[in-house]
């Protein structure tokens, strides 16, 4: 079956290697005239046809592969190579230097292995992340995806987009919204086939999320992202640092390492950053430092005494009413006690909340992560009771979602269907907003508590095209 081509064949089970005898100039047309050879001989199968001769993966292998369907029945793999393409198959990086000795043409093996002595230079990157991330895509089968210009990037198997704008440039990753994939928007998780041409959407308000750590599987996005969180954090926490030192200083206390280390233990996080970045984005209440005594500089923690009035709801005020709104605090002669909902905040069943005891309005309900419960609690202590919900399915709360994705056609259809016909959640008021490829909407429902608004808000999220919900004060909204 030579006819001409000078190789040799080595046999596995259902594989057989041939290696071709070639002069360097000649490699891919001789590897081509054995392909052809064997598919004058054999059935091949289309879809299993790989040119790595072409295109070489980033790992520096070439090779042509076919499965032929053998004189037996059997389908079999054929590996085509060259004596040179076989050797760094099979010795890997000492061969490729072998054979790349006197060139200076960067080659595709040369740019993978740049990535991951970029990957391994930054000073905060993970050994056990880093072992994860090289296995799922430095190691992986690959694909082959193309720029707007005709510029080739090969990827891992199930890329996104994303891994697509972070191979381009980290500033394109980091920005992008979107993007077009063979002339059709896409949101940024879509993943890329073989083939596809890309065009990345970018907006200088974008900024890397923690959700895109889900589906991105390339090595430098992934560190390129958690960089940027943590960037991010150490800004906020910095805020938070400098807030912390004024409270100290206001007690007469020092932002020493031994009080710090207090506070760390106190509130039970795992770092000093921890600590700073909680008190700045206000998860963690700097009024619990009462807890603590000041002697010269030092915090010196005491055994605090609390007195707990537990707080019981058994209807709203009057967002939507099928029964009127009270309260039960026990320890209180079981008083029934009015109350309402704040409306800067506008809290539901499920979230974490307190009362505050008014002038004339009686007990006004908050969340406890209100723009204004951290102002109530410093300087109106005595009049904050503890509030817990009880479990009522017969009363909606009225509260938010805003949506951002790519403005693509029926989307909003989508959304609708969500909410109203899976989830037969009532729709109070919406407003949609669009520009540049994206939209914004604002969504007012009616939920029966946070656990039904959290369903909500995941099962939108799994929509193709959805870049972003989140859940917004009512009162906040700007309905036109």
């Amino acid at each position: 079956m030579k006819k001409g081509v000078d190789f040799d064949e080595v046999y596995d089970l259902f594989a057989i290697r041939i290696i071709v005898h070639s002069s360097p100039e000649k490699e891919k047309e001789e590897c081509w005239k054995v392909y052809s050879l064997i598919t004058d001989e054999y059935l091949p199968s289309p879809e299993r046809l790989r040119d790595w001769i072409s295109n070489p993966k980033s790992n520096g292998y070439e090779a042509l592969h076919t499965t032929v369907m053998g004189p037996q029945g059997k389908w079999v793999e054929v590996q085509i190579r060259t004596n040179r393409m076989n050797e760094i198959a099979e010795k890997g990086l000492a061969a490729h230097y072998k054979y790349k000795e006197g060139s200076a043409d960067e080659d595709r093996f040369d740019k993978w292995f740049a990535q991951i002595r970029e990957v391994i230079s930054s000073q905060d990157t993970d050994s056990v992340d880093f072992l994860q991330d090289f296995k799922t895509s430095f190691l992986a089968e690959e694909i082959y995806v193309f720029t707007p210009k005709g510029d080739v990037k090969m990827l891992p198997v199930s890329s996104t987009a994303l891994d697509f704008a972070f191979a381009i440039h980290s500033a394109v990753g980091s920005h992008c919204i979107g993007a077009k994939v063979n002339h059709k928007l896409v949101p940024i998780s879509h993943k890329l086939r073989s083939g596809d041409q890309v065009e990345i959407i970018t907006s200088n308000k974008q900024k890397p999320s923690d959700d895109w750590l889900k589906f991105v599987v390339t090595a430098k996005a992934r560190t390129k992202i958690k960089d940027s969180l943590k960037e991010e954090k150490r800004t906020t926490a910095e805020d938070g640092k400098e807030m912390l030192r004024r409270k100290l200083e206001s007690k007469g206390a020092a932002l020493s390492q031994h009080n710090i280390d207090e506070l760390v233990n106190f509130y039970k996080v795992p770092s000093q950053l921890d600590l700073f970045y909680n008190i700045a984005i206000k998860h963690t209440d700097l009024k619990d430092l009462k807890e603590f005594q000041v002697n010269g500089d030092k915090l010196i923690p005491v055994k605090p005494v609390k007195i707990i009035t537990e707080v019981k709801p058994e209807a709203d005020a009057k967002p939507t009413t099928k029964k009127d709104s009270e309260l039960i605090i026990f320890g209180e002669s079981s008083d029934k006690i009015k109350y309402s909902l704040a409306k800067c905040c506008s809290p539901i069943p499920g979230d974490d909340v307190f009362g505050f005891v008014s002038t004339g309005k009686g007990l006004i309900i908050h969340r406890t992560n209100c723009p204004n419960a951290a102002r109530l609690m410093a300087n109106y202590a005595p009049r904050i009771v503890k509030t817990k919900w009880a479990k009522n399915k017969e009363i909606s709360f009225l509260t938010g979602v805003k949506i951002i994705g790519i403005d693509d056609v029926g989307v909003i259809n989508k959304i609708t269907n969500i909410i109203s016909g899976e989830l037969r959640i009532n729709i109070s008021a919406l407003t949609i907003e669009s520009g540049d490829g994206l939209f914004e909407g604002m969504i007012k429902v009616f939920v029966h508590d946070k656990e039904e608004l959290d369903d909500l808000v995941i099962k939108l999220k799994q929509l193709n095209g959805i870049q972003e919900v989140q859940r917004f004060d009512t009162e906040d909204a700007n309905f036109s």
